[in-house]
């Protein structure tokens, strides 16, 4: 049952629109509405708030600033977890950002609500802010998201470069990009038996809890939470946000069930994205390609008051061989959203940089782009001198370039052509961490016989519906029929959610020794010859440490790899670009359920063609208020823009990950496959730009400057 391409559990419910998703949840009975106001200005204060007209205004039962909001804890930054840390509304005059929320209005229906809040009067004391990366000088250091170091340094990166005879040092660009989940972040809370009880789009539960009893001050075991359908969260539903706190005030005070969803703009004004970055790579190489020192500072968009720093150049640390290294991650604190992961944090724009920069250095050699990363593999992590467990960077790349036709490639840029298409092909590397969180989950035998697999796990989309059907199916040796999984509410046993590609792995092997100790516990209790092998009522327990308290995590460097092939086609007149097939090979170890780990990589492939062509979040440098923020502006791959991708699937099974060999799989398609369309265009035009994402005013500025400086152009 485990590695069969099994249709989605889930996937009747949703096709037929009975899958319920928080706002058409009802169990509380029929809702108010609420609608957040946001700060018209990028920092300063609100010097006057004036309610009365929304307050007199048809169906409005409640209008909460800053004036009457009850009093809620602080964000502690000393609490580790980002996503467990207090998250106050409306606890000063202050406006920090652009779009910071300064008032919720809650009518009896939306319409109301949206009319009355329009009724606000708002007078603000603007202050000057510094809203713009491009216009600051200072930095400070930063401690890198996910527990990584934020510098590290390995044998003298200055005297290789110094030395080498061949050295390349770059500066690339990356722009904010926002986390557009097809579902907007959304919520329904009520307040009744001294208990409040929410339904959210969220990612994790356990966390989301904790955030919720620090800001409200009430005990843990006081707030329920319901995520039984998620559409989509890329990170973003990581965060306890401003419109799960509002709901629940507003039901507290009222004693009514409150719904409150953020509209598509307010998803980029008050839930952060990813941070735009300017990346220095330094590659120090001999002739004959073999790299003697790598580095990759970065420096990026920051927030006042608490930290957040995607780990960007953590990818480089175990990418490729070079005796001389360094990496750093520095911060420019702005007066702006506290950005938050959004999918492949750090790979993506990392990746971007340091394959593009692989890419100028195959080039300037004169070796072939495949040839040059096959040549710096390695077997050992490069920094922390442990073996690199199931490490198939060089599996992927061979056979990707056998199945794209690579060696059919012309090794001289702007060599093809199809009619009036100029025709590239470009490849990149992709590496992603594997990562283990702490994991619980029941199984247990129901009063109808069937199994039932008990975990907050959240299902984001992904199939954690199905795989964790298939692996009890397979473990207890029980048709799927007989397997009912329950998931995403907070009477469920901990588990570590969904989000950086951990939640498979973990709840997947936790699962199965839940179902080993089950079939104990069933032999134990040595039924008769002919009866049920599994009692009403038996029950187990399985659990999976993290990844600090594994030893596994001590003795290897775990990761999953990839490496993405692209063609595109550059219109020589007007530099628009095709993408015109893309191919992605990867190994992540064993996979659960083919058919939905395509799924992931192909959504991965196609977010990685929106990070090399499309995504940008446009910011007002005067203001601090993002330009373009919903979908008519906020430009992302369409079908039109994405090509038959293809993704294949190496075999793979990493027994020093865990016992059943599995590893992430959902967010490795977005790495490294904006760079393999960047390098195509290189190798399509001649034109290296190095701000992501490549635009066609870029290209068109670039080749004309390239035309003006040919021999005999006109001045």
């Amino acid at each position: 049952m485990i590695g069969q391409a099994i249709d989605r559990a889930d996937g009747p419910l949703k096709v037929t629109g009975r899958a319920r998703y928080t706002l058409d949840r009802r169990e509380a009975g029929a809702p108010l509405s609420g609608v957040l106001v946001g700060a018209a200005i990028g920092r300063g204060r609100i010097a006057r708030i004036d309610t009365a007209r929304a307050e007199r205004a048809p169906g409005v039962a409640l209008v909460v600033t800053h004036r009457n909001a009850p009093a809620q804890g602080a964000v502690d930054t000393t609490v580790p977890s980002q996503f467990a840390r207090a998250r106050p509304v409306f606890a000063s005059d202050q406006v920090r950002y652009a779009g910071q929320p300064v008032a919720l209005v809650v009518a009896d229906t939306l319409e109301h609500a949206q009319a009355a809040a329009a009724l606000l009067d708002v007078d603000y004391a603007s202050a000057p802010g510094s809203f713009a990366l491009a216009e600051q000088a200072g930095y400070a250091p930063a401690r890198a998201n996910a527990g990584f170091a934020n510098d590290t340094a390995l044998g003298d990166l200055d005297q290789a470069m110094a030395d080498a005879p061949v050295r390349l040092d770059q500066h690339y660009s990356t722009s904010y990009q926002a986390a557009h989940a097809m579902e907007p972040h959304a919520c329904i809370a009520s307040w009744h038996d001294e208990a409040l009880h929410v339904w959210a789009s969220l990612q994790r539960i356990i966390t989301t809890r904790q955030a919720i009893a620090a800001t409200l001050r009430i005990p843990l075991a006081s707030i329920h939470i319901d995520a039984a359908f998620v559409g989509g969260g890329f990170g973003s539903k990581l965060t306890t946000h401003a419109h799960v706190v509002c709901a629940a005030i507003a039901t507290r005070a009222l004693g009514r069930p409150v719904r409150v969803a953020l509209t598509r703009r307010q998803m980029v004004s008050m839930v952060g994205g990813r941070p735009e970055t300017v990346q220095r790579v330094r590659i120090a190489a001999s002739p004959n390609g073999r790299l003697t020192g790598i580095g990759h500072d970065v420096r990026m968009q920051g927030s006042p008051g608490e930290e957040f720093t995607e780990q960007t150049a953590t990818v480089t640390r175990s990418l490729y061989a070079a005796p001389h290294r360094a990496t750093s991650h520095r911060v420019v604190v702005l007066d702006r959203v506290l950005p938050e992961p959004v999918r492949g944090p750090g790979e993506l724009p990392g990746l971007l940089a340091v394959e593009t920069a692989v890419d100028e250095l195959a080039f300037a050699l004169g070796i072939d782009p495949v040839a040059l990363r096959l040549y710096n593999d390695t077997a050992v992590d490069p920094e922390r001198g442990v073996p690199l467990s199931s490490r198939k960077l060089a599996d992927c790349l061979i056979a990707g370039a056998e199945r794209f036709g690579w060696s059919r490639r012309p090794a001289r840029p702007a060599s093809q052509r199809d009619g009036r298409w100029q025709v590239g092909w470009g490849v990149a590397s992709a590496i992603r961490i594997h990562f283990q969180g702490a994991t619980r989950v029941v199984v247990r035998v129901g009063a109808d016989g069937r199994i039932q697999v008990l975990s907050d796990m959240t299902d984001i989309g992904t199939g954690t519906y199905t795989i964790l059907a298939q692996v009890a199916a397979e473990s207890l040796g029980l048709p799927l029929a007989q397997i009912d999984v329950q998931l995403a509410r907070s009477d469920l046993p901990v588990s570590g959610g969904s989000g950086g590609s951990w939640g498979a792995a973990n709840t997947s092997v936790a699962l199965q020794r839940a179902c080993e100790a089950l079939k104990v516990k069933a032999r134990a209790a040595a039924r008769q010859p002919g009866s049920a092998p599994y009692a009403i009522g038996l029950e187990a327990e399985g659990s999976i440490a993290g990844q600090g308290d594994d030893p596994r995590y001590r003795l290897f460097s775990q990761h999953t790899y990839g490496a993405t092939f692209a063609e595109v086609g550059v219109d020589a007149d007007t530099c628009e670009v095709r993408v015109r097939r893309m191919l992605g090979v990867f190994a992540a170890g064993r996979i659960l359920n083919p058919k939905t780990a395509r799924s992931q990589l192909i959504g991965g492939m196609a977010w990685g063609i929106g990070s090399a062509l499309h995504e940008a979040g446009h910011l007002d440098a005067r203001s601090g208020h993002m330009l373009n923020s919903d979908l008519g502006e906020y430009l992302v791959p369409t079908h039109a823009d994405v090509p038959a991708i293809e993704a294949v699937l190496l075999d793979d099974f990493d027994d020093a990950a865990n016992p059943m060999g599995i590893k992430g799989v959902g967010e490795l398609g977005v790495c490294g496959s904006g760079a393999a369309v960047t390098n195509a265009i290189f190798h399509a035009t001649g034109i290296r730009l190095r701000s992501f994402p490549v635009t066609a005013d870029q290209l068109l500025m670039a080749s004309l400057a390239q035309r003006d400086a040919l021999p005999g152009s006109a001045a």
